[in-house]
Parts: structure tokens; sequence; C-alpha cells
């Protein structure tokens, strides 16, 4: 890695890189412009596996349809979530062509220094910093979700238990602490984990509906009418335009579909990144949409009573379904189990990312103990030190969580928000550049349509920002009032003072320029 300059503080540097037959696969991989630490541990299978994994689709919807269903009852949350899906297939696309083009585990950190060029330094900062606490946060939010389950799974065999917020705040503690030791101590089982989360979520899903769908018959209850699921529309939560009702229930099903990126961060740990990245986004858009879509249709025929679902104590409204749809707690309890066990997968996942955004930060010299969170841990073979301090950080959110879940809420709730900056602050200087910024890769979208898809994802970016800042419901209250701009917004003047504390040691993303050759994948 000699030939390899540092980013000075004034601009990024850039260094022609010849790529000779021999040394293809190495080059690839160290797009980022540093040494190769990381062991190749990942294929992809494997890499698909976690992106499907990770993504989580239909147990994000089954978890969240409380909130959903209140934007325009089962028909509007099948509809919004087809809506935002079309719109999260432009913003992957999108990103998996600068994956493809900057194979680096850095991810939109590093895109967006390279495509924002003179400002590349600043840009990346806000990226990098807006991404990394988005993946904390949705590690937070895997962990409470398991910590729900498992409460919700005790209170549907134990009628007269009432679940208080300490009892998921044991199980956020629980889930957090095992899911991080996993990431922490087992790094090369972590394909295998992978593989074993995504059998899990593919038959768990297709168990599911087929229970879902058959049990209502068996029990003679029925199923819900096609009016119920297809074509009602209700809505009480007090907007009077009907089409903003469905907009900002698009933001719900935004929060199913979850971050596309994930995978990018992996780039350092898998062979031929510039080809396996995308297909890893693709593997993640399409099993997630199709699992989510069918498994909504089976879940909302079975529904029975919407409204002891709607007032159910239990903080896991999955626990009320399919009690109506098998007839029994004991039915429910077993799909709950079937939930269960890939959501534990999905949160080692978002470990995974989240000291790896984390540890990317820190070797650019852009983080607190910058040098003990960027080392790679000679024996684990992973970024241990950056993974440990999500892991601190996602217990000090658990213990907010106790305090007030409403302020647990509003910093989860903004883990979309600040997703969508990250992605934004890489896609929109592409755009502006005229795609002309960096060396296409192995997917590259050619012609007006790469124009027409980067653009049409700012659109939809800069738009839903805005819009997911509205309160949920009006009118409002303290209790129920939208907080997100205020995280989002205190976060990023954070993140700003921390910018000039921190602007005269912070060396930025490396930069390797291709220019004359292709990445060593597209060579194969």
């Amino acid at each position: 890695m000699d030939n390899i300059e540092q980013s000075s503080p004034e601009k990024l540097k850039t260094v022609e890189t010849p790529v000779t037959e021999d040394h293809k696969s190495e080059e690839e991989v160290n797009a980022s412009g540093h040494k190769q630490e990381l062991e190749r541990n990942f294929n992809l299978l494997s890499i698909c596996a976690i992106a499907v994994t990770t993504g989580n689709t239909w147990i994000a919807q089954g978890g969240s349809v409380t909130v959903n269903i209140a934007n325009g009852g089962p028909a509007g949350v099948i509809y919004e979530f087809i809506a935002v899906s079309a719109c999260y297939w432009l913003v992957a696309a999108s990103i998996a062509e600068l994956a493809s083009a900057i194979p680096s585990a850095s991810g939109v950190y590093h895109w967006a220094s390279v495509t924002a060029g003179k400002y590349g330094r600043v840009c990346g900062w806000f990226a990098g910093y807006w991404n990394t606490l988005a993946w904390v946060f949705g590690a937070a939010s895997m962990s409470s979700i398991i910590g729900n389950q498992t409460v919700s799974m005790y209170a549907l065999m134990h009628p007269g238990f009432e679940p208080k917020a300490w009892h998921a705040f044991l199980g956020m503690i629980f889930s957090t602490w095992v899911c991080c030791a996993v990431v922490l101590f087992a790094n090369r089982a972590l394909p295998a984990i992978g593989n074993i989360g995504a059998f899990l979520i593919v038959g768990g899903v297709l168990v599911s509906i087929i229970v879902c769908a058959v049990m209502p018959y068996v029990n003679g209850v029925g199923y819900a009418s096609d009016e119920f699921v297809w074509r009602s529309w209700s809505s009480d939560i007090g907007y009077t335009s009907q089409a903003f009702v469905f907009v900002l229930g698009m933001l719900n099903g935004a929060y199913s579909v979850g971050t596309c990126d994930l995978t990018s961060h992996l780039a350092e740990e898998i062979p031929r990144p510039s080809k396996n990245i995308p297909k890893a986004v693709l593997a993640q858009v399409a099993v997630g949409f199709f699992t989510g879509f069918f498994y909504m249709i089976a879940m909302f025929y079975s529904i029975q009573d919407l409204d002891a679902i709607l007032n159910s104590v239990i903080a896991f409204p999955l626990a009320e379904i399919y009690r109506q749809a098998t007839g029994s707690r004991g039915g429910a309890l077993g799909l709950l189990i079937v939930a269960f066990l890939p959501t534990v997968i999905t949160c080692i996942g978002c470990y995974i990312t989240a000291g790896r955004t984390l540890w990317t930060l820190a070797r650019d010299n852009a983080t607190p103990f910058s040098k003990w969170m960027a080392k790679v841990d000679k024996r684990m073979h992973n970024p241990f030190n950056a993974t440990l301090v999500c892991g601190v950080l996602i217990t000090v959110l658990a213990c907010i969580y106790v305090g007030s879940t409403t302020a647990f809420n509003a910093f989860v709730g903004s883990y979309v928000q600040l997703s969508t900056l990250s992605y934004l602050a890489a896609i929109l200087p592409h755009l502006l550049s005229g795609r002309s910024s960096i060396k296409p890769g192995y997917f590259w979208m050619k012609g007006p349509i790469g124009f027409i898809v980067n653009a049409l994802s700012c659109i939809y970016i800069v738009a839903f920002i805005v819009i997911f800042c509205f309160p949920y419901a009006l009118p409002t209250d303290a209790q129920s009032m939208n907080y997100t701009s205020l995280i989002t917004g205190g976060l990023t003047i954070f993140v700003i003072v921390w910018w000039f504390v921190r602007r005269k040691d912070y060396v930025g993303p490396r930069v390797v320029a291709l220019d004359s050759v292709k990445l060593a994948a597209d060579a194969k």
C-alpha cells in the first residue's frame, strides 16, 4: 500500500494505481485506501443471507402493525408498503451503483467524500456520523423488539400478567450483550449464522403465511372480508387530507423496508465486492418486498377482531394477531418463536454493521479515542473496540427506555431520517457532478436511466425527511409528539461542534483512483 497517499486536511488526494493480475483481488477490497486488516469470511451466499436477515422486513411489519394501521387501515398499510418499496428500490439502485464503484467498508461516508469533490471532507464527515448514529439506533431498536417479543410471549401464556417497561428493559439488556458477544467473539462464524438467519427468515415467513391462511378455516372462524383487506380505508390520526395520511403512512413502511447500505460495510470482508455487493442489495430489497407483501395479506385475512389487537396490553401486537389466527395461545406462542429466532440473528446483523461503521470513522481519526477504536483485534479479527462501544451506547439507550419510552422512541425513530440523510449526502453530489466524479463499477446505470434514478431518489429523500417531522397524529401533546426533528437536529449540531474540534486532526477517507484500469472484479 505504499503507493496510496493519505488525504490531507485541505483536500482528498488520489493516486493512479495500476492493478496487476496478481493483485486484482487485493486492490479491489482495498478501494478504501487502508491496509487490508479484516478476513474475507463472506461469500456471495453468506453476504446475501446477511442482507436478507438484517433487512427482516416481514417481522418488522408485524411488530409495528398497530402503528401502521392508523394510517389508512389494512388496505392503507398494503398500498403504502408497495409505494415506499418502489421508492426504496430507486434508493437501493443508487446505493448499489456507488458501492460497486467504491467497494469500501466506509460506505456512504466514503462515497460522499468522493462525490462531493472539494466539499468532500465536510460532506463525508456528516454522512459518516449520520450513518453511524442511524445504525446504532437501529441496533437499539432491534434489541427493544427482542425484549418486547420475550415479554409478549410470557404475557401470552399468563393472561393476568401486566407488562412493565423494566420487563422489556431486562430483555433488551440481555439481547444486547448476547448479540454483541456473538459479533465480538465469533467473527468466523458470522457467515454461517447469516445463512441460518436467512433460512429462518424465509422458512419462518412461509410457516407463518401457511398457518395464518389455513388455521382460521380449520377452526371454523373464517377470514376477514376482501373489503377489510383490500378496499377499506380508515384514518383516525386527525389530518383532513387523506393523501397526506397515505404519504405519512409510507414512513411507517420505510422502517420495515430497512436500510439498503448494510452490506456495503462488509465490502472488505468479501471477494469481488464490486460484483457481490450490488447482488446482495438486490437480494435484500427483492426478498424483503415479496415476503413482506404476502405476509401482510395472510396476516390481515386472519384478523377477527381488530379492536382487540389495537387495545391489547401486550406491546408486541403479533401475539394477539397469532392468537386470533390459530385460535389458541399455544399456537400463537409457536408462531412467535418462529418470528423470535430470526429476529435475534437480525439483531446480530445490526451489531455487525454498527460496529463497522464506527470503526471506519475511527480509522480516519474522526472519533474520540480514534487510535483505540480503530484497532482490529488480532485474535478476534474484527473491530472489537468499536463494536464494544456500540454495545455500551445501546445499553445507555436501554436505560432511557426505562425512564421514558417516549424519549427512547424519539431516538430510535430518527434512525430512518438519519440513514436517508446519509444517503442524500452521497447521492446528491454524485448527481450534481454529472455522475462523473467516480469510475463506474460492475453495476452502473448507463445513460439517462442513472440520472433519472438518482434524481428521483433525492426527491423522495428530501420530501420524506420533511414529512417525517410532522406529528404522528393531531391533536398532539408532549407524550405523542414526534421528536424526530429534535433528535436529528440536536445530533447534527453535536456533529457540527465536533467537526470544529476535530477538523485539524481528521484525515478523511483515502481515495484510490483506478482511472487506468477497471476494478478487479470487472476484469473477470
